[in-house]
């Protein structure tokens, strides 16, 4: 399991993808790598709300897309951990169904000129 690290995290102001090819709702991951170091975080958008979090399930640390690289239930309502089936809330990624735990890392982002983009710590 590669780990997710804290140097590899990308710089505020880093582009990730335009708005417009993110669906509403719908969700988009990304990857970072320096050398061994790795961050995986990914990006929903629902109800004109975009919300970042880190890609790591708090309750076993691996990632949670599934293989088509989506984050959300086919009913588009929770964020979905494809690795043992755990829900989370979007507007806060709190574990509503699971084996209990911490909610999701939030990940900074937001929308500058169209793009979506890292943003500085809230």
């Amino acid at each position: 399991m590669t780990t997710i690290v804290e140097s590899a995290r990308p710089q505020p102001g880093t582009f990730l993808c335009r708005l417009d090819e993110l669906s509403d709702p719908g969700s988009k991951g990304f990857r970072f790598r320096v050398g061994e170091r790795m961050f995986a975080g990914f990006v929903v958008l629902k109800d004109g709300e975009l919300k970042g979090y880190v890609d790591a399930c708090p309750h076993a640390g691996w990632p949670l897309g599934r293989l088509d690289g989506g984050f959300l239930t086919a009913e588009n309502d929770y964020i979905y951990c494809a690795g043992h089936g755990a829900l989370f809330r979007i507007t806060d990624g709190r574990c509503m169904a699971g084996p209990g735990g911490g909610p999701l890392e939030r990940w900074p982002v937001e929308v500058v000129g169209g793009e979506v983009r890292v943003a500085g710590p809230s």
